[in-house]
């Protein structure tokens, strides 16, 4: 199963989302007024009047107003979601990308799922033991083949994007490969904490040709993974 899109999760986190392995969701748009708007550092939350009721929807942080008429299209339904980041539940919030005229403030804003690579420290790290390791260069590189397969990469965290489709979304290097061709780095998903400068051992499963809604595609990422340091 590969990464659920953005409309699917919130994550590209809970953390969780996302989560993110599940079945995809049947999507679709919703359509009303902005009754309330909730920001945080990657999301904007929106409590909708719609012809069916009020419903919540989040979408990449977007500069909307009380009283606006928006559409979310491509909006998945996530029951149960918790949102670390507002530190409250939702018993279903539609995950999608903000349609329509309001669509243009959506692409000044910032992948929060960190799709920028940061750049090559250099620093060399141990390779991970065992059957499925690999470095950081053999996964990018070697993608096709690992596609939907498991993997154990060790290296250093340069990055972290937390709370994002319900889970941690962090930067690995292990100085393999090349920043020339963007080999050096890869992402990886994960419910477990971790800072920049830890060096952990990150098993999950690898996924190809990511697409996470609002533009945000990732060639190659390794997903879900439990990380031991």
């Amino acid at each position: 199963m590969k990464l659920a899109p953005l409309a699917l999760a919130v994550a590209l986190a809970a953390a969780s989302s996302f989560a993110i392995a599940m079945p995809q969701p049947k999507v679709g748009s919703i359509s009303g007024e902005v009754l309330e708007v909730l920001d945080v550092e990657a999301y904007t939350y929106l409590r909708l009047k719609t012809k069916e009721g009020e419903k919540w929807a989040a979408v990449t942080r977007a500069s909307v107003k009380k009283g606006a008429t928006v559409t979310v299209d491509a909006a998945a339904p996530m029951p149960n979601f918790e949102s670390k980041a507002l530190g409250r539940k939702f018993d279903m919030i539609y995950f999608g990308n903000l349609g329509g005229a309001n669509a243009k403030a959506m692409a000044s804003q910032p992948n929060p799922h960190g799709t920028s690579q940061p750049a090559a420290t250099g620093e060399k790290v141990a390779k991970a033991t065992g059957a499925d390791a690999k470095t950081v260069a053999e996964i990018v590189t070697g993608a096709k083949a690992l596609k939907d397969k498991p993997v154990t990469v060790r290296g250093k965290v340069v990055k972290v994007t937390s709370g994002i489709l319900g889970m941690n979304w962090l930067h690995l290097q292990d100085g393999s490969g090349k920043a020339a061709d963007s080999t050096h780095d890869i992402i990886v998903t994960t419910k477990e904490p971790a800072n920049v400068g830890d060096v952990v051992s990150a098993k999950g499963t690898v996924r190809t040709d990511v697409n996470v809604g609002a533009g945000y595609q990732y060639a190659v990422l390794v997903e879900n993974a439990s990380l031991r340091k």
